[in-house]
């Protein structure tokens, strides 16, 4: 059974940082696409970032410089790193798995693309 739990969420003043992780479990295909979606109050649920196995990287381009993606492997660990905060990144965030995927799909923000979800973790950044 394939599981994703998010944690290290929290309430941050702007400008802070915080770092997300994505622990996944029962998986045991080497391709996959791992990413980070987001979904404030009141909106959708919108892809922030995206990796696969070789490490690729895709990234939402309104939030380019601020977050950054990445894994480790050895523990089956996803990441986000948010630096530069802002009251707008207030949202509850997901760590999503599509398998089989030898690399992340082009639009890979599309939600319908992944299998497998996590049940999120909270962000709140205060002004």
């Amino acid at each position: 059974q394939v599981q994703l739990v998010e944690s290290g969420g929290g309430a941050v003043r702007a400008g802070g940082s915080l770092r997300l992780s994505c622990e996944v479990s029962g998986y045991g295909s080497a391709n996959y696409c791992l990413a980070w979606f987001r979904q404030a109050p009141g909106k959708g649920r919108e892809g922030v970032a995206a990796i696969n196995a070789d490490g690729s990287t895709s990234n939402a381009d309104s939030l380019k410089g601020r977050f950054t993606i990445s894994k480790d492997s050895a523990t089956n660990t996803l990441y986000l790193q948010m630096n530069g905060l802002k009251p707008e990144d207030t949202a509850m965030y997901y760590c999503a798995l599509e398998r089989a995927q030898y690399s992340c799909r082009e639009k890979w923000y599309l939600l319908t693309w992944y299998d497998y979800w996590g049940q999120g973790t909270q962000v709140t950044v205060s002004s």
